[in-house]
């Protein structure tokens, strides 16, 4: 089997989607022997296509690479439909855009208060400092989490990030466990003290019943779990790359300062631009060949999205930041098929406000040292610092 790429190799910042560009056009389906060997989707096409049929490529032998999960299934990602499907309607109608605008004060304080401290301080790093709380505590308020829960969140939510980071499986299990208990926590509370299915996700789910039957409570574990994850590192990852570009680019984060109507159309072109996952894999049940290269039955494949969303066959000049890009729809950074991300509304709604507010926050800020890169499965900023400009007295 060819070794095409090295996922483990040192990067930058910049690095992966330089690595990328190259594979599209030498290797668009590409395989790796890091983890144990798996293969990698370049191609807008052939990612959304595989995301999309998923009778041929399932998420239920493994969901992501490099293989995460060690203590049981989390639905819905870690299931295929139909048995996915009761987990997802019962989240669904609680992240729909109606409900989640009903956040939207919450989010814009908490992304004052965080940014205020750095603003006086005059610098800081735009991820520790800011967007790996604002998710949480974000999450925290959807999930109806009483503040200590929140502390605890905070804790084990930023072990865990560094420990997928750094490859350090033991300290990926032991945060894994943890975040399970508190998932087993808010459970029994939940159950103790149910609340309305139409506030409360924990009490939406235990109140699904299929055949006359509840869901397997372990199950319900495993989707909580699932949510106080994937909501918190993404959108942490992805302010940082954007607070990146906008360092490196002061006309646009001028004009966006100034024109603040034109950040909802900034944050989709951010999105195709620093797609924040580049290891969402999947699993063909029989041999598939795409573009002349025969993946085997069983084998993990990575739908790279961050590559897919810099195809030059799709998006015109895929490197660069344009705020009128007719076809911004074509953007996979929310996947396709029935895995697309449920909570896409909440999390334009964070990063909207997150820029917003750091936008508001000071005249200007810049990059005061090189932006640190985070490692499979994310793409993007793990640490950016920054400098704020003083406002004129």
């Amino acid at each position: 089997m060819s070794h095409d790429f090295d996922p483990l190799l040192p990067e930058t910042f910049d690095s992966p989607n330089a690595d990328y560009a190259v594979l599209r056009a030498t290797c668009p389906v590409a395989h790796s022997d890091a983890w144990g060997g798996f293969w990698a989707l370049m191609k807008h096409d052939d990612v959304a296509a595989a995301a999309a049929d998923w009778q041929t490529f399932i998420t239920s032998q493994q969901n992501v690479i490099p293989k995460v999960a060690f203590t049981g299934r989390r639905p819905p990602l870690h299931l295929d439909p139909p048995e996915h499907t009761p987990y997802r309607r019962a989240i669904a109608p609680l992240l729909s855009e109606r409900r989640v605008a009903k956040l939207e004060p919450a989010v814009r304080r908490i992304c004052r208060d965080l940014l205020a401290a750095m603003v006086v301080q005059g610098s800081g790093d735009i991820v520790a400092d800011f967007s790996a709380h604002m998710p949480i505590a974000t999450f925290a308020t959807w999930m109806n989490l009483p503040p200590a829960a929140v502390e605890e969140l905070t804790r084990v939510g930023k072990r865990y990030n560094i420990a997928i980071q750094a490859n350090d499986i033991d300290a990926t299990k032991e945060s894994s466990a943890l975040l399970y208990d508190m998932a087993r926590g808010v459970v029994a509370d939940r159950k103790a003290n149910p609340m309305s299915i139409d506030e409360d996700v924990t009490s939406a789910l235990l109140a699904v019943r299929v055949d006359g039957e509840p869901l397997p409570e372990e199950m319900i574990v495993g989707t909580i779990r699932q949510v106080l994850v994937v909501g918190i590192i993404a959108p942490s990852v992805m302010i940082g790359s954007i607070a990146v570009h906008l360092a490196r680019d002061r006309a646009l984060q001028d004009r966006l300062r100034a024109e603040p109507a034109l950040v909802p159309a900034a944050i989709e072109e951010f999105l195709r631009l620093y797609t924040p996952y580049r290891g969402f894999a999947r699993t063909a049940v029989r041999d598939v060949t795409i573009r002349g290269r025969t993946i085997p039955a069983g084998e993990p494949i990575a739908l790279v999205y961050a590559s897919a969303n810099r195809d030059a066959d799709v998006f015109e000049a895929p490197d660069e930041f344009r705020l009128d890009r007719p076809n911004i729809k074509d953007s996979v950074a929310f996947g396709r098929g029935p895995h697309m991300c449920v909570g896409a509304a909440l999390a334009r709604l964070e990063l909207q406000v997150a820029l917003e507010e750091l936008l508001a926050a000071a005249p200007g800020f810049a990059l005061a040292g090189e932006p640190m890169p985070t490692r499979f499965p994310e793409i993007g900023a793990l640490a950016v610092p920054v400098t704020f400009e003083k406002a004129a007295a």
